[in-house]
């Protein structure tokens, strides 16, 4: 038998089984589980609130849309516009999940993958839809004047005192988790990539990307929301136009890429080789675990940026919640993984026999996360602008920046609230320092050890979040039926 691992290396190994076990099922190595105990359980929550709400959010995705260009009414309450709300959600949805946690799912599951990443996303869509509507509905007011809303509150003020120990472990998984992965993991990506591109070393990246984030979220809420508003619509907007133009040069492709999609969802067979794992049970597994890490449907994130928009209607709040939900993932992932499927080039990849060959397509290559995203622009748009650097491969890279930007921003934010709720008022400008402190140390740590944990943190946060959903589901289906001051209000 084996000597198993001891000291730190032993620490680390359980860490690492762990965060498998949450989200894989597995453990050493060894499936225990038939699906993922995050997955049923996210999954399970979000099928009884699209049920329960009679599938509102698949009826109301168009008036959803529709509300972004309807007039604010005044003096509603909140502190920044719901559309300011949904863009500051957006930016901490929108990262390294839309490009580089594509590709490993793809990866990991086969290109049926994405296909159980828009069933995610339409569950996921049930449970955006409940978080932003108790959000405002359970939101309260600061001596100062200010808001402050998420699922602390809704717990407390929704579910009574017997259940604020529920509150009191979603901020303490929402801290842990805002450092883990919204701080640490985005700080490290936002650093390779600056090096990459200019040769800089990582610490002067993660020191710009310090300044810079600091610069906004000293000013708190309002002008993360300004920051959000400005930069998140044109953000998506380029990225999707940047896909959709990779996709009409190779349109013969796209549907064929939809063919291997369902085939691979459904037949539990690769439809070519080259990528780990071709059984419908891992593209299940990769599929819904990179959609929910993408669009943290259910993590309870979200909401804490929905309570403070100036509205009083929590259903409106709602929607725009579930449209953050769709864009992030049936609209920005889904333009990743047809560009990976689609676009044609040479990859190398490396056979059993140990040759290396080079794959016409960038999925069944060897390259994994952000690298297989680079490299399918790089070879859509190959010019070369900045010396061996594709035009494919700048778009990308800045792409990737500027989500990651907007993602420190917001869950600084997040963070904070965290923060502010267990500690008090006080230590809000202390952990806003702290939090760019982080962004610096983590741009040049190894990191691999710190998404473990991050994973284990997102469950911790989600985990509480979704007992209260699934506690508060009446509440839910009543503020969709239009009554704004449904469910108890406890002390």
């Amino acid at each position: 038998m084996p000597d198993q691992p001891s000291g730190l290396e032993g620490f680390y190994q359980w860490v690492a089984n762990v965060s498998d076990f949450i989200w894989g099922g597995s453990w050493a190595g060894q499936t225990v589980l038939p699906l993922p105990p995050m997955v049923v359980v996210l999954l399970g929550v979000g099928l009884w609130l699209m049920i329960g709400l009679r599938f509102y959010p698949l009826r109301k995705l168009g008036a959803a849309f529709a509300g972004l260009f309807q007039k604010d009414k005044e003096a509603q309450g909140g502190e920044i516009s719901p559309f300011a709300a949904l863009s500051t959600a957006l930016s901490g949805q929108v990262g390294t999940g839309n490009l580089a946690g594509v590709a490993t799912a793809i990866t990991l599951g086969g290109p049926g993958a994405l296909f159980w990443m828009w069933i995610t996303a339409l569950f996921g869509m049930a449970l955006a839809f409940a978080e932003g509507a108790l959000a405002v509905r359970y939101r309260e007011q600061r001596p100062d004047g200010r808001y402050q809303g998420g699922p602390m509150y809704y717990i407390r003020h929704g579910l009574g005192k017997k259940w604020r120990w529920l509150s009191v472990l979603f901020c303490i998984g929402a801290l842990l988790s805002s450092i883990a992965t919204g701080n640490m993991i985005q700080a490290n990506s936002f650093a390779d990539s600056v090096n990459g591109l200019t040769g800089w070393p990582e610490w002067v990246a993660g020191l710009i990307a310090a300044v810079g984030v600091f610069a906004v979220i000293i000013g708190g809420i309002k002008s993360i929301g300004r920051v959000a508003e400005t930069i998140v619509p044109f953000m998506a907007i380029a990225y999707v136009v940047m896909a959709l133009l990779a996709l009409a040069l190779n349109f013969s492709e796209v549907p064929g890429a939809f063919a291997v999609i369902f085939e691979s969802a459904f037949s539990g067979q690769a439809a070519t080789g080259g990528f780990l794992g071709a059984g419908m049970i891992m593209a299940v597994r990769a599929g819904v675990a990179r959609g929910l890490f993408s669009n943290e449907a259910g993590q309870g994130s979200t909401p804490i940026a929905h309570a403070v928009a100036r509205t009083d209607d929590p259903a409106r709040q709602g929607r725009f919640a579930m449209m953050g939900t769709f864009i992030d993932t049936l609209v920005i992932c889904t333009a990743t993984g047809l560009v990976m499927l689609t676009v044609q080039g040479a990859f190398p990849h490396t056979g059993p026999d140990g040759v290396q060959v080079m794959q016409e397509h960038v999925w069944t290559s060897d390259l994994r996360g952000f690298a297989m995203t680079q490299a399918a622009y790089s070879a859509a748009f190959p010019m070369q602008v900045m010396g061996d650097v594709s035009i494919g491969a700048l778009i990308a890279s800045v792409a990737l920046l500027l989500f990651v930007f907007t993602t420190l921003i917001t869950w600084g934010y997040y963070g904070e609230r965290a923060t502010t709720y267990l500690f008090g008022q006080k230590l809000a400008i202390p952990f806003r320092l702290l939090w760019v402190v982080m962004i610096f140390v983590g741009s040049f740590q190894e990191i691999e050890f710190v998404w473990r944990l991050g994973d284990i943190f997102n469950a911790a946060m989600a985990l509480p979040n979704l007992v209260a959903l699934a506690a508060l589901s009446g509440v839910v289906f009543a503020l969709a039926r239009g009554d704004k001051k449904a469910g108890p209000d406890h002390e």
